[in-house]
């Protein structure tokens, strides 16, 4: 009998290296940008212009994952992120960076972002299926990950500054990339296999057919059909949406006001750790309650956690209630991930993901210009005082909302093939009512 050599620690590998380049990479390039230019809103007009591009080529490669091999976007992602990285201290040596050339590369480097990411999560349940993991499991565990670079990440990024200039710094963020794509290229091509519609219903007309086609597919599998996969597309898009805004706008006017803009970190760190332990807790757990009671508590502390930090208190207050919010949402994090590949069918999880990543992309900054907005006529408390009162209201919908109610009586996913996503989310075990 031939055992079969297990590839997820080799996936988790490339995940770290690929979320932690972009994660030092995301402290970094501010900085720089700000030290090249000396305009403080060159970092925002460059996010602006890479945008929207990023949500288009995020649709047109969703419908590609579904005809490609999965295992091949995510290397040739990796090595454009590295090559655009890469590119800048080149530049500087030569030309002279500008702003320009920060808008140039930076298109290079969105390419293959949101199909990167895109690919390497519809991997994820092959990954399960050939090493006979849990998927609901390795959610969890493959939530920590994310968690964990978030920390590293900015950290690691700090003491990169410390050593050498910033510009300099990129050819780390480069070699992380170039070491994502070389550990994702050792595994098996069979992985990324697609089990795809057949030839003759792929859109004609071009990519931009495509992009049209894998956007009506990808929202038709997202919001129709499947009430469980419906309402937790729409939990994600509050969290992140809500999440964002606290982030990007209420916490750094806040700090910034109160003199202190560093503090911002501290509490990113507080968040960013609790996740990291309430992600391995639930990965660990995850069988020991019912999906219901992980979601209740989960959904609790968080609303609780960012009632806390929304007050505004003082800076203990608000570490101890980004460490709740932390602490809290590991499981949904998890669950929802689990939920979204489970309901998903296999052979449209490329053009699934890639609608859900680009109306993300496209959600949060209009969220954040909401946030903004309010902030500017009313003052942040007030804004802060908005966005807990959203989070309530969308926390009562997800416990009230009934196909979030019988979460362990759930059947077969829609659509999809139940070898693969049931008996992985059970570990082999037949599932139980409980």
């Amino acid at each position: 009998m031939t055992t079969r050599a297990a590839v997820s620690p080799r996936y988790l590998l490339s995940c770290a290296l690929s979320l932690t380049g972009n994660s030092v990479a995301g402290v970094i390039l501010p900085l720089v940008l700000l030290a090249t230019t000396g305009d403080a809103l060159a970092a925002g007009t460059l996010a602006l212009i890479c945008a929207v591009p990023q949500m288009l080529i995020g649709l047109a490669g969703g419908a590609l994952i579904d005809c490609l091999n999965r295992r091949d976007v995510p290397i040739a992602a990796d090595l454009l992120s590295a090559l655009s990285v890469a590119l800048l201290p080149i530049v500087d040596l030569t030309f002279g960076l500008s702003f320009g050339w920060f808008v140039a590369l930076g298109l290079l480097g969105a390419v293959g972002d949101i199909p990167g990411m895109t690919a390497r999560d519809a991997l994820l349940p092959a990954i399960c299926d050939h090493d006979r993991r849990s998927l609901q499991k390795f959610m969890g565990l493959s939530q920590s990950i994310d968690s964990l670079t978030v920390i590293v990440g900015p950290a690691l990024a700090a003491f990169l500054l410390t050593v050498t200039d910033g510009v300099s710094a990129l050819w780390f963020t480069a070699a992380m990339s170039l070491a994502a794509a070389l550990v994702t290229l050792t595994l098996p091509r069979s992985i990324g296999s697609v089990e795809a519609a057949s030839a003759e219903e792929a859109p004609e007309g071009g990519i931009v057919s495509g992009m049209r086609a894998a956007l009506r597919d990808g929202v038709r599998v997202l919001f129709r059909g499947d009430a469980l996969l419906r309402s937790s597309v729409l939990l994600t898009f509050g969290i992140v949406m809500i999440m964002g805004s606290f982030q990007g706008i209420v916490l750094p006017v806040h700090f910034t006001a109160a003199g202190s803009p560093e503090l911002l970190g501290y509490a990113l760190c507080a968040m960013s750790a609790g996740m990291l332990v309430s992600s391995l807790a639930y990965s660990a757990l995850a069988h020991r309650l019912r999906r219901r009671t992980w979601l209740i508590v989960s959904l609790g502390g968080m609303a609780a956690g960012a009632a806390v930090l929304g007050s505004l208190a003082s800076l203990p207050v608000m570490l101890a209630g980004a460490l709740v919010v932390g602490l809290s949402a590991g499981p949904t994090s998890a669950l929802l991930g689990f939920f979204t590949f489970d309901r998903i069918p296999a052979e449209r999880r490329g053009s699934a993901l890639g609608t859900q990543n680009s109306l993300m992309l496209a959600a949060a900054p209009v969220a954040v210009f909401a946030s903004s907005a309010v902030t500017e006529a009313g003052g942040v408390s007030l804004a802060a005082f908005v966005l807990v009162g959203c989070w309530l209201a969308v926390t009562l919908w997800a416990l009230a909302t009934p196909s979030l109610r019988h979460l362990d009586e759930e059947g077969a996913p829609h659509g999809s093939q139940r070898g693969q996503a049931g008996v992985a989310a059970t570990g082999g075990k037949p599932e139980s009512a409980l």
